[in-house]
């Protein structure tokens, strides 16, 4: 199999499990189960950069005072995930957190205060350390902040 179609097909796949955790998310008040099960999990609905059109991407999360706070590893991979150039293009973003929906403002954190978020996530969930080990990219930390 060539590396293009590869990389559809693994695209689809993650389309499909995404899929199915924004739904059991809905279904559920904000609870999943299965390896998220108990981790603190947003939905955030991005426009894409390109289409303009509404994407949604379930996405395990902290706090920073009132801020929420996600880390764009894309599972350590060498590219940033599509969700992070559409908030980056278009910075207000639909956030469901519970059974919560509402407006926010996307930030991309400055150097020094992504290291301490970052820090403080991969302390949380030792996963995201793994992910900073398997790349080259500085994988960026994304903060949130209720539009007013």
């Amino acid at each position: 199999m060539k590396r293009n179609q590869r990389t559809r097909m693994e695209s689809r796949e993650m389309l499909s499990f995404n899929d199915r955790i924004i739904e059991e998310f809905r279904a559920n008040g904000g609870k999943v189960g299965g390896d998220f099960e108990g981790a603190p999990m947003l939905l955030l609905t991005t426009t894409g950069a390109k289409s303009g059109q509404a994407r949604t991407s379930p996405l395990v999360y902290t706090q920073d005072g009132d801020r929420l706070v996600i880390i764009a590893s894309n599972g350590g991979a060498d590219s940033h995930p599509s969700w992070y150039f559409n908030l980056v293009a278009n910075p207000l973003v639909t956030l469901e957190v519970g059974t919560e929906t509402f407006q926010a403002k996307a930030s991309v954190a400055e150097p020094d205060e992504r290291r301490r978020l970052f820090d403080a996530q991969a302390e949380l969930m030792p996963g995201f350390k793994d992910y900073e080990t398997k790349t080259d990219r500085v994988i960026p930390v994304v903060t949130f902040e209720r539009a007013s």
